[in-house]
């Protein structure tokens, strides 16, 4: 039987998922079931939701099967466990307000991040069924959650807002570490991180740095700024594709890459490939490619020979473990990894926020977050984008 401190609505506001599609297949209602929550679970207010780019691939049903021009529902098991109508969001911050049977009432009260994972097991060290909240069961699009509470992470830091926690979500943070660990990226190496100025980039930056890996930005030459100011030790402009190569070399000062971090595809991958092999006598270790998603194309050309011949490993990458989700938690809370957040939008304007965040603004750097409407004075109106759409991190 669950136990909370106040009553707790039957109803509440949540942007119901109806089918794969456009943002018209995103509903907002305000009278959606409060969740409430099971044993072992807490039932959380959600303050903040980070928005990731699988919110959209997931609702517009982009993820590709073996056939090149087909695609279909996220599924890592024998049938998808994306159904309709469902809550999306993954990154969320808020505060407990009832638990569940077997839960410590002293919990309630407690504002934290959650681990956005549905793990298939017990495992600490593995996760090789990824799904997560807001796909496989309902997420933060709403004003109340039911989740594990070994999962939900009290994070009492008071310098740290609540959208601005949301925005260092493990959806980001534990796939860049993840990335990193698979790789096994250790202090002084050269790592090469594209699209730098997203969510999962900046994260990147900010952890290369806490290992000691030394990284250097793949974006747009006006984010050069930010993102060294953020950590990165140069930024390579995307552009002109010929030249690439030579100027990764030159801002490495003619030292290949050692590992790197590729969210890119496409026909990227293979000049990512060059960067490491390009002298190989000067390698102390094998080259190492990790790569978590594929906004550049899906499809990338790449002769195998070059690949076995060079000794280059691949690793692909999907979420990350618990492990992992508690090492970062514990920098969240020693201070270690700072909140790169770009603005915020009410619940309500979820339509408005899908559209923002595919046209992005040259300036974009960082994570969006999502406000239920009830919580957007307290939590969002701080970061509410402004005339000139400028960062806040």
């Amino acid at each position: 039987m669950a136990e909370s401190a106040t009553a707790v609505p039957a109803t509440m506001a949540a942007m119901l998922l109806t089918g794969h599609g456009d943002v018209e297949k995103l509903h907002y209602r305000e009278d959606a079931k409060t969740p409430t929550p099971g044993p072992g679970e807490v039932l959380v207010q959600v303050t903040a939701t980070a928005k990731n780019n699988t919110d959209r691939k997931a609702r517009e049903g982009l993820y590709p099967t073996k056939e090149k021009g087909d695609v279909t529902s996220f599924a890592m098991g024998k049938t998808p466990t994306l159904t309709f109508p469902r809550i999306q969001g993954a990154d969320v911050a808020g505060r407990i307000v009832a638990v569940g049977e077997g839960v410590e009432a002293e919990r309630i009260g407690q504002r934290g991040l959650l681990d956005f994972n549905i793990y298939a097991d017990e495992r600490r060290d593995i996760n090789l069924t990824p799904d997560y909240y807001g796909h496989g069961s309902d997420g933060g699009y709403a004003e109340y959650i039911a989740v594990p509470a070994d999962q939900f992470h009290h994070v009492p830091n008071p310098e740290l807002r609540d959208a601005e926690l949301a925005s260092m979500g493990m959806c980001s943070y534990q796939t860049a570490y993840h990335m990193m660990t698979s790789a096994r990226v250790s202090a002084g190496e050269r790592v090469l991180v594209s699209g730098a100025s997203g969510g999962v980039g900046t994260a990147l930056i900010q952890l290369c740095r806490i290992v000691g890996a030394i990284p250097y930005a793949v974006s747009q030459p006006d984010k050069a700024e930010a993102l060294i100011a953020l950590g990165a030790e140069a930024v390579i402009d995307r552009g002109n594709l010929p030249t690439f190569v030579e100027r990764v070399l030159e801002a490495t000062g003619g030292q290949p890459i050692d590992a790197v971090m590729d969210l890119v595809g496409g026909e990227m991958t293979d000049l990512f490939i060059d960067t490491m092999i390009v002298d190989m006598q000067s390698r102390h270790t094998y080259p190492r490619l990790s790569i978590a998603g594929a906004s550049g194309g899906n499809l990338s050309e790449i002769m195998w020979t070059r690949i076995y011949l060079y000794q280059v490993q691949i690793f692909g990458v999907s979420h990350g473990t618990r492990e992992e989700a508690e090492q970062l938690i514990d920098w969240i809370r020693g201070g270690e990894l700072k909140p790169v957040l770009h603005a915020a939008f009410r619940l309500s304007e979820l339509h408005a926020a899908e559209h923002y965040f595919v046209n992005r603004s040259s300036n974009y750097l960082g994570k969006i977050v999502i406000v239920p409407d009830a919580q957007w004075e307290a939590h969002g109106a701080l970061f509410a984008l402004t005339s000139t759409q400028e960062p806040h991190a």
